[in-house]
């Protein structure tokens, strides 16, 4: 089970791998609770700042969920089905969305169903210049299970997104981008180093801040701007207290480099 998620550690920043290759990284339950259970790990390590996200192998992030093993659940009655499949794929995505540390999905192939909806719940993604997206449960006679029916049309708009979810068709990253599914579209080759960048520029500031970005986000843009704002005021309430607000203010009144602690 340990090797279904390769763990990996440069300096403050996790690198996690789908490891399913002869599978395209197909995400059956066993991955599913490993990558949790990381999750869980690196949420408890103060030394690590930020996740990356990418895929083992030349031709997929993850192409979803393993259809075998959805199929038995299925068989076994829809309680199963939905405790089985849909609660963890659910659980999944929603722990990566509202996740304290920034998560940078690396898309470096394939991204369909599963592997899309990861890519929405993500903060922040890298595309790689051969990555292919889809969404396409329709073709099983299922809507997405993983969240993909509520973030798509919130990142993409509503028509754009139906269109996808009815149809099924694939779509290229440069569309994804276009759609704000991704933050970059960058040559296979620079894909990595690209999302290592963007973690390094991220990781330079104050953890809690961002932490407390990430929470205004997330439990906001589903609000009302009113009450988004309430929380906005609540997570600079909680940041103001701390040491790193202290540091950064010295810091930038000294005109010199701030040196954060995370406090």
């Amino acid at each position: 089970m340990s090797d279904l998620v390769k763990h990996e550690t440069h300096d403050a920043i996790s690198l996690l791998t789908l490891n399913r290759p002869e599978k395209l990284n197909a995400l059956n339950y066993a991955t599913n609770d490993r990558f949790l259970y990381l999750l869980d790990e690196i949420e408890n390590d103060t030394s690590i700042r930020a996740i990356i996200l990418t895929g083992a192998g030349q031709r997929a992030f993850s192409a979803g969920g393993d259809i075998h093993e959805f199929n038995d659940s299925v068989k076994a009655g829809v309680d199963i089905a939905v405790k089985e499949f849909c609660k963890r794929g659910q659980s999944m995505t929603a722990r990566l969305e509202s996740f304290p540390k920034p998560i940078i999905a690396a898309v470096n192939g394939i991204a369909f169903g599963g592997g899309c909806e990861i890519t929405e719940a993500v903060h922040l993604a890298v595309a790689s210049d051969q990555a292919l997206f889809a969404k396409p449960e329709i073709n099983i006679g299922i809507p997405p299970t993983f969240g993909g029916t509520q973030r798509l049309p919130r990142l993409a708009g509503r028509k754009r997104a139906l269109e996808l979810l009815l149809t099924g068709d694939t779509f290229s990253p440069q569309r994804a981008y276009e759609m704000g599914l991704v933050n970059k579209v960058v040559p296979h080759e620079q894909l990595l180093p690209e999302a290592f960048d963007l973690a390094k520029r991220i990781i330079r500031h104050s953890p809690v801040a961002a932490s407390r970005i990430i929470s205004a986000v997330t439990r906001g843009i589903n609000t009302t701007i009113a009450e988004g704002l309430l929380i906005e005021r609540e997570q600079f309430a909680r940041m103001a207290a701390t040491n790193d607000v202290h540091e950064g203010l010295d810091a930038w009144i000294a005109r010199r480099t701030p040196q954060y602690t995370g406090t």
